[in-house]
């Protein structure tokens, strides 16, 4: 961890024990639990949420204002985490309970006897007393289960990916992020459809990005406007190296470790590390991967990064730098995955 960041995990731990300390023994005001779409099958379920002491997000309404969406995007970042809350999760005939950490996340893995595909309904609910929290507290709860009929999965990126984001020029970046909304964030051309047609069949989507939890509501709302197939969300957390914040190749590996009998399409870009985690996924998971597209979104495409991993490609998988979504469409085709 470089000097930057441990100060900025110190500075956020000493900003929560104050927190904390302020707060302790209080009675939550607007206590909340979110859960996240789960996945899983045969070989198990994996939840994850968070719980808060802040109301709901508000939604994003059509011609409102910058600073309307600037509040709302600030408001997803300064939350009041609750560290220790006993939650009790059941999925089907299968129940786990847990605590949530410091940062009010939770993970809990089920094994249920059986589960109904696509989706399998659940529940998480308050296990027991919370700082005077004695009534029922209960959130619903979904889980993506790829069904018989599935010929394959797809885990995809997405910022830069799928929603224009401009990674490499932070300042975009920043003003998009907390300027924008579900409503107004654009998708690149053709991403939708293209999406829409590779979950033909019930083939599941798995979006894995490096964007922080915090972003779940507003990346879930986009997905919905915008008519992407919906699917599971897993992100890292802001900062530090909690389970929230595991790199992204962990999170593909519980992916292709839930779900063993599918094959997979890997989509990502060349703004970061897509190229080098998604070379490592290849090597560490033969047999799994039907293809690699990177969309090229580079600033200087002649950098050799993304040349870095082809020149030294040995694998059968298709390895495709694409330029846009049309690209990635006629190679499926060719590869009779569409």
């Amino acid at each position: 961890m470089g000097r930057k960041q441990w100060l900025l995990v110190e500075a956020e731990r000493r900003w929560d024990a104050a927190r904390l300390r302020r707060k302790a023994g209080r009675t939550p005001e607007s206590f909340r639990i979110d859960a996240y779409l789960g996945h899983g099958g045969p070989e198990g379920v994996v939840v994850r949420g968070r719980v808060l002491d802040n109301p709901p997000m508000t939604p994003a309404m059509e011609g409102e204002g910058a600073g309307a969406a600037l509040r709302r995007s600030l408001s997803q970042f300064v939350t009041d985490e609750l560290p220790g809350v006993p939650l009790r999760i059941t999925v089907g005939d299968a129940t786990a309970e847990v605590e949530t950490d410091d940062e009010g996340y939770f993970r809990a893995e089920l094994h249920p006897t059986s589960l109904t595909d696509p989706w399998q309904d659940g529940e998480v609910e308050l296990a027991g007393e919370y700082r005077g929290l004695t009534e029922p507290h209960r959130t619903p709860l979904r889980i993506r289960v790829p069904g018989p009929e599935t010929r394959f999965g797809v885990i995809s990126d997405v910022d830069d990916t799928i929603l224009e984001t401009g990674v490499q020029r932070v300042g975009m970046m920043l003003r998009q992020t907390f300027t924008g909304s579900a409503l107004t964030r654009t998708p690149f051309p053709g991403a939708a459809e293209l999406y829409q047609d590779l979950a033909q069949g019930a083939n599941p989507i798995f979006y894995v990005s490096s964007s922080p939890w915090n972003l779940y509501g507003f990346l879930i709302g986009f997905l919905r406007h915008r008519d992407f197939p919906l699917g599971p969300l897993l992100l890292r957390d802001l900062i530090g190296n909690r389970e929230g914040r595991a790199r992204k190749h962990e999170r593909i590996a519980e992916i292709l470790d839930l779900h063993p009998h599918l094959s997979f399409v890997l989509i990502g870009d060349s703004g970061e590390k897509d190229p080098e985690i998604y070379a490592d996924v290849v090597r560490e998971h033969p047999g799994r991967i039907l293809a690699v597209y990177i969309r090229e979104v580079r600033l200087d495409p002649g950098d050799g990064r993304v040349e870095a991993v082809t020149d030294s490609w040995d694998h059968d998988v298709p390895f495709v730098l694409a330029a846009d979504t049309d690209a990635v469409r006629r190679h499926l085709v060719g590869l009779g995955l569409l």
